[in-house]
């Protein structure tokens, strides 16, 4: 008959490595990034595919963005709800971090679209916030992208009254947040009108909103800086951050 205490020796070192064996199992798991917004962030006309393009080829990037969405039609067409469903199946990933990004198409005179500023808006992000967290995920807010219109040498930032109302409900809800109005503003300004002209669609697409393939590859670039920034445990699932 073995001893109790020698049973429990033998024992312990086995429990260890099974223990580390979990843990290292749990390491290996993959991340996964969803992007939720608007045709600034969209596919073909915004930055997001290039964004995800940026991420090892481990961690999984689905870009949900859509044209024309807004912090409240996102939500009423029910494509939050899918979000929700692959958070609900998160098992298989270390974490899932939610970029949410709205403002363009909450801004007045888009029918369907619009929502107000002070009742709206900022109860939009903050629901969006918490209703990641509360299915696991690690939601990261993202100020709306700079339009390119200049006025007197200046660029002319209409959007940020609404980047200010996202950088408050990060403030209040402890939530990482990319600036990215502040940081495409910046760039967009010290570039000039000419410059930027190049970031936009070309042909009868061309406008000062959307993105060719030169913005799309400059905006996801410095997205991608600053979320590393931001959130440092990302940089492990970025290309070139390690």
């Amino acid at each position: 008959m073995l001893h109790p205490v020698r049973s429990l020796a033998c024992c312990i070192p086995l429990l260890f490595a099974t223990n580390a064996g979990a843990g290292n199992v749990a390491a290996a798991l993959p991340d996964r990034v969803i992007l939720v917004g608007d045709s600034t962030m969209a596919s073909t006309t915004g930055y997001g595919d290039a964004l995800c393009a940026r991420f090892t080829p481990e961690t999984a990037c689905h870009n949900l963005a859509r044209g024309g969405r807004s912090s409240g039609s996102f939500r009423a067409e029910k494509r939050w709800d899918e979000v929700m469903g692959l958070l609900r199946e998160g098992a298989g990933f270390r974490k899932t971090y939610v970029l949410i990004q709205f403002g363009h198409n909450d801004q007045p005179g888009k029918p369907g679209r619009s929502t107000d500023f002070v009742t709206e808006f900022p109860v939009n992000m903050q629901r969006y916030v918490d209703e990641a967290r509360s299915l696991g995920a690690v939601p990261v807010l993202v100020t709306p992208l700079t339009r390119r219109s200049f006025k007197n040498g200046y660029v002319h930032n209409d959007l940020a009254p609404w980047a200010g109302t996202v950088r408050q409900v990060a403030r209040t809800t402890r939530t990482p947040l990319v600036d990215l109005n502040a940081l495409s503003l910046d760039a967009v300004q010290a570039m000039g009108p000419q410059e930027a002209d190049k970031l936009a669609r070309t042909g009868a697409n061309f406008d000062y909103t959307h993105l060719g393939p030169l913005g799309a590859e400059r905006f996801s670039g410095i997205m991608a800086k600053e979320l590393v920034r931001q959130v440092p445990a990302l940089s492990a699932s970025m290309r070139g951050a390690r």
